[in-house]
């Protein structure tokens, strides 16, 4: 065996006629040598990581290795047996190879091996130059480490470091021994650095069927983006009928793309929709748009845009806004694709906004509008509009252990008009909330009190109505103020102690809570309301300041007790919390004197009891159990009831039964009520079959004088799906959906996927459907990992 190093094309270490002499003493490890008056060094040292090196082609070494050498190191090797020519920047390998070191040309013949960036060449024979990289192979053979791809060529003519032309071509990006999909070719051009493969007279066969013809198929190489058509995506609609999208992306530049998106509806007409992204080092963005020119079902044009911006100004500044409109309020019931979930839009924002923030404030004006998509079966009272808003929040955290925040907002509240009318009053309001607590932490327990006091000043315009039901429009005056002291403190502690569960060892906590609020009551009934509704009874509200959420419109009189108790189980070996029972009430020491308008004050001294489990017994099966029973109706108020079940991967059961009773008559602040049970599935009927499934239940039954509500017991939405992983790198899905549109229209759909690896998918991908209505959910088609310029490292 015969090794020899060249520097700058100068051998420096063996003799270069060294056949059948016998291997001399290795030189020392730092051995130093003279060349040409230059001092350099002939050891090898290991780098510390797998990383690139970037030299200039004239200063890159050659390691030159064979069980024969010829030659002399200033003009012509020719090496023999084992052959190898190895550079920083890629390894050739034959059974023979002549080198000339002056002009970089490279012959080899018998089994050429050629390895840079991951990327292995092989064929019978091949003619190079290293220092260009260009030469040509013949009948070569393709591995991409980057991507895994393959591909055989009759020919092959390499022009450069990243572009080659190959000749009679079969490529495919599957990394598997016996590709399912594969393109031929005439000729296929690749580009590594714009990444991409050109294939001209190009087939896509799937299990040997040719299933795309086109004279000109192009696709990326690496797994990075690339200029070209998508993918085209297909199913079918009740609302609009065939739907053919056919996507070209455009990669503009490294921080900005854009995809123009052609569709086709076949109850509708053609449609032109693109989206655009942006990213800079102070901003980004994205804007959407689509526009449809006489919409074959109702006669006019049909369009929708968004633009969405972020950026920082610099010391502290930043800029933001939020703008999006479409044609006519059913525009996304007519227009929702599988899995979108945007036939339930009902308000589009109108928002931008200035804001600065510091260690310690934090501030913003803005502007909030929002455009309401009426449902014309069940029409809705469109929010206020903020026009403007600002906002100043101070917060300084353990400044002599006190924690002292001051938040303060003033907003011009306007509100569109409903059906042709104004509905309630409009005004300004100005709002500031300073607090002081003192919150003492020790292990094992903690005391927080805590005061502060809102003042709130309105000028309104109450349009002459009687908004807040008091009778009479004369207790309403345009100008008026509050001041409410707030008062609380919360405490708590923590006990331990070794226990055990179901056999196994464990750490057992006893965790009590007590929170006391005091709220002196102020009359607030003539002052209007904007943005605050009746907050949901629930362990989190339990413990707040307020009985109702939003903009501080009402601030409930409180003189109020909150006790709670929670017990947890951890694993003693990994701390994997396995079950957890909390419980809950509140006391009341006076009656509810403050309400919004129309709302029946309580008037009972407890609180509905509130209970809370979770249970994690084994790594494969969990439950939540969440519970309010009100004791003097003796009656289930809510009740939550969920429980998952995931024995393998692919494999999961989850069973969600929720159920809220109808608010109190004359309470319009809260949801209606509801009764439904909820199942999803994904499981496996066999290796290569998956099933996957949603079904949403609604067990109400009660008569409603709402005519365009419907009470009946119903399945409100249903998803089924079938999965098939194909055995090299292929996955086929169908999906049906059925959905509520509105209070009185479904939407039915169908799609159909066709999931090449290595190239994409033809059809819909229903996958972020699949993720958000099935708990638990896992693709079938596992996400690839990326190769790098090392694969193949030799």
């Amino acid at each position: 065996m015969v090794r020899c190093i060249i520097l700058s094309a100068i051998c420096v270490a063996g003799a270069v006629q060294a056949q059948n002499r016998p291997d001399s003493t290795p030189p020392a490890a730092a051995q130093q040598v003279q060349v040409h008056g230059l001092r350099t060094t002939s050891e090898l040292r290991t780098s510390p990581r797998l990383q690139v090196h970037r030299l200039t082609d004239d200063q890159i070494p050659a390691y030159l290795e064979a069980d024969d050498m010829q030659g002399s190191p200033d003009s012509r090797l020719v090496l023999k047996g084992n052959a190898q020519v190895r550079r920083i920047d890629g390894i050739i390998k034959g059974d023979s190879i002549t080198y000339d070191r002056v002009t970089g040309d490279v012959d080899i013949q018998g089994n050429a091996r050629m390895l840079r960036e991951g990327t292995l060449i092989t064929g019978p024979s091949a003619r190079m130059n290293v220092d260009t990289y260009s030469g040509e192979i013949r009948e070569p053979h393709f591995w991409v480490g980057a991507t895994g791809a393959s591909a055989t060529a009759s020919h092959a003519d390499i022009f450069s470091q990243s572009q080659m032309r190959l000749k009679q071509v079969t490529y495919s990006g599957c990394p598997c021994e016996s590709p399912a999909w594969y393109i031929k070719a005439d000729t296929v051009d690749l580009d590594f650095d714009e990444n991409e493969g050109v294939a001209r007279s190009g087939v896509l066969y799937f299990k040997d069927v040719p299933i795309l013809a086109s004279p000109y198929l192009s696709f990326p190489i690496k797994a990075e983006r690339k200029s070209g058509f998508l993918i085209p995506t297909y199913g079918t609609s009740s609302n609009s009928g065939l739907d053919i999208s056919i996507p070209y992306y455009f990669n503009l530049a490294p921080n900005y793309d854009m995809t123009l998106t052609p569709r086709y509806l076949g109850k509708r007409g053609l449609q032109l929709g693109a989206e655009g992204r942006y990213l800079g080092a102070t901003y980004s963005g994205i804007m959407q748009g689509t526009y449809l020119p006489d919409d074959n079902e109702t006669g006019e044009d049909r369009w929708m845009y968004r633009w969405a911006h972020y950026q920082t100004l610099g010391n502290g500044f930043y800029t933001s806004w939020d703008l999006a409109d479409v044609s006519d309020d059913d525009y996304f019931r007519d227009m929702s694709a599988l899995g979108l979930n945007e036939a339930s839009t009902t308000y589009l924002p109108r928002q931008a906004m200035v804001g600065w923030g510091s260690t310690y404030w934090q501030a913003y004006a803005q502007v909030y509008k929002y455009r309401t998509l009426q449902d014309p079966d069940a029409p809705i009272v469109p929010p206020f509009d903020k026009q403007p808003e600002l906002f100043l929040k101070g917060a300084r955290y353990d400044w002599g252990g006190f924690d002292a925040e001051w938040e303060s907002t003033a907003v011009r509240f306007r509100r569109p008009l409903f059906m042709g009318e104004r509905v309630g009053p409009e005004g300004d309001r100005l709002q500031t909330y300073p607090t002081v607590s003192y919150p003492i932490v020790r292990p094992g327990w903690f005391v927080i009190p805590k005061v502060g006091v809102n003042y709130t000043q309105y000028n309104t315009d109450w349009h002459n109505g009687d908004w807040n039901g008091l009778g009479s429009t004369a207790p309403y005056r345009g100008s008026q103020s509050r001041t409410v002291p707030i008062g609380s403190i919360d405490a708590g502690m923590v006990f331990e102690r070794d226990s055990s569960l179901f056999g196994k060892a464990a750490v057992q906590t006893l965790e009590p809570r007590v929170y006391y609020l005091r709220v002196p009551y102020r009359n607030q009934s003539t002052l209007p309301v904007y943005d605050t509704t009746l907050s949901d009874f629930s362990f989190a509200q339990a413990f707040q300041e307020n009985l109702y959420v939003g903009g501080w419109d009402r601030i409930a009189n409180a003189n109020q007790i909150t006790a709670g108790l929670t017990t947890r189980w951890l694993d003693a070996d990994t701390g994997v919390e396995r079950l957890s029972l909390s419980a809950a009430q509140r006391l009341y020491f006076e009656d509810q004197k403050v309400t919004l308008p129309y709302e029946t004050p309580r008037e009972n001294v407890r609180s509905d009891f509130l209970f809370g489990a979770s249970a994690a017994l084994t790594d494969t099966l969990s439950t939540d159990v969440a519970l309010q029973y009100n004791p003097y109706d003796d009656r289930w108020s809510r009740t939550y009831f969920g429980a998952r079940w995931s024995p393998q991967r692919l494999t999961t059961i989850s069973l969600a039964y929720r159920y809220q009773r109808d608010p109190l008559p004359g309470v319009a602040y809260q949801p209606r009520g509801q009764n439904q049970i909820s199942l999803g599935v994904q499981w496996p009927f066999s290796n290569r079959w998956y099933g996957v499934g949603r079904v949403d239940y609604s067990l109400r039954s009660e008569e409603s004088t709402d005519a365009s509500i419907d009470e009946r017991p119903r399945v409100t939405q249903a998803i089924a799906g079938l999965e098939y992983k194909g055995n090299c790198c292929w996955t086929g899905r169908v999906v049906f959906q059925r959905y509520a549109v509105s209070a009185a229209d479904t939407n039915t759909a169908v799609f159909f996927q066709l999931e090449l690896t290595g190239l994409g998918a033809l059809g819909t991908d229903p996958i972020g459907l699949l993720n958000r209505s099935i708990p638990g959910y896992q693709p079938v088609t596992p996400r690839p990992v990326p190769g790098t310029s090392f694969e193949r490292y030799e």
